[in-house]
């Protein structure tokens, strides 16, 4: 296994791990388009980032592990912009559902008071 590197993916459990930095944690990923990819099938999980030298793919089969370059399974910025789609989304989420209300369950702010206590809603992030 390589040296944890920025990122993990784990094909079975389609799951992509950022390990450190802003937003770290990791994501679920439902696109079975986008894992059933033909260039996917035979890999187990992939580290990245650590350097060009320590990044590996994992191969399910007897395939000796590869790094990320020779594997051609073109730009690992496909995994980066599918866990900010993820991440903006719980960004949002959060967002929505931090609302002050009474013992009732009412909000007692309007949006721009929401916007002044939380800043404006998330629209975009990039890793």
């Amino acid at each position: 296994m390589a040296s944890l590197g920025n990122w993990t993916v784990v094909f079975d459990d389609k799951m992509i791990i950022k390990q450190s930095g802003d937003g770290s944690g990791q994501y679920k990923i439902e696109d079975n388009v986008f894992w059933g990819q033909s260039k996917f099938s035979n890999i187990w999980a992939i580290h990245y980032g650590a350097s060009v030298i320590s990044d590996e793919v994992e191969y399910r089969d007897e395939t000796p592990h590869s790094s990320f370059a020779d594997a051609n399974l073109g730009s690992f910025q496909d995994f980066i912009d599918k866990w900010d789609a993820a991440h903006l989304a719980k960004l949002q989420s959060n967002w929505d559902d931090n609302n002050l209300v009474d013992e009732e369950g009412n909000s007692t702010e309007t949006e721009s008071e929401k916007i002044t206590r939380l800043g404006a809603r998330p629209t975009s992030y990039s890793s």
